[in-house]
């Protein structure tokens, strides 16, 4: 089987005043693919390389860009689990020329994994879907790139839907696009942490449940894409798919009760 791939910005991320930490989507994928056993290529890109040299203590081949500033973020968790967060620095959009495109060839499927609006620029997202399937990350589709408190605009550009087999959207980011019914896109997942997911296709939608486990929820959103993808990419189909991730998101957090 070919690997999957994931491909996204590494970012520097401060959770409660603690110390900076590694984060991003090519980072929390990678550690639910190692923990799946499945081939993958992880493809990401920052500005310094401290936070590059991370994924080498994952053990999965690896590919960095480095350019312009790291993304940055501070964030808490309330009781609920409500998360409230800053953009603290803006990278570098990734441009076509930077692609790794011949490690990119040999991926069928492919987790693209942005940060905020613009990470990958339009002929980047159009070259990545060249005879692959993609799964996109919603924050790319709605989270401003602008400093300071996180801002989401359902309104921004959406033509990088027509390349998108699969869109995983945030519960909050899919109340700022609307109806996601309407957005085209074959396969839509709707994650709402502990409450499970919501898996829309075309033959209708299907709840998924989840287990609640007080833990640090960070980086399950990108656990969850890459074992979708990761279990789509094997033939499982979609619904088959989301419980398969949420099993495994599950299992990944509870190991950091420990």
């Amino acid at each position: 089987m070919r690997p999957i791939g994931v491909i996204g910005h590494l970012s520097r991320d401060v959770v409660a005043g603690g110390q900076p930490r590694v984060g991003g989507g090519p980072w929390h994928a990678a550690r639910a693919l190692r923990a799946l056993r499945h081939d993958a290529l992880v493809f990401a890109k920052c500005g310094e390389r401290r936070w590059a040299n991370q994924l080498a203590t994952l053990g999965l081949p690896f590919s960095v860009t480095l350019g312009g500033e790291t993304t940055g973020f501070s964030f808490s968790y309330d009781d609920a689990g409500v998360r409230t967060m800053s953009v603290d620095a803006v990278g570098e959009p990734w441009r076509v020329d930077e692609l790794p495109q011949a490690l990119l060839r040999r991926i069928t499927w492919l987790h693209v994994a942005p940060l905020l609006h613009g990470d990958l620029d339009a002929d980047a997202i159009e070259w990545l879907a060249r005879d692959r399937f993609l799964l996109f990350d919603g924050q790319g589709l709605v989270r401003k790139r602008e400093a300071g408190k996180l801002q989401l605009d359902g309104a921004l550009d959406r033509s990088v839907l027509e390349h998108v087999t699969i869109l995983k959207l945030a519960e909050e980011e899919a109340a700022a696009v609307g109806d996601v019914r309407e957005l085209g896109v074959p396969e839509v997942l709707v994650t709402r942490g502990g409450a499970g997911a919501t898996l829309v296709t075309r033959e209708g939608s299907e709840e998924v449940p989840a287990h609640t486990i007080e833990t640090d929820p960070t980086g399950a959103g990108d656990a969850f894409s890459a074992a979708y993808v990761a279990s789509r990419a094997e033939g499982h189909r979609p619904l088959s798919a989301a419980r398969r991730a949420t099993a495994l998101v599950a299992a990944l957090l509870a190991g950091r009760e420990r």
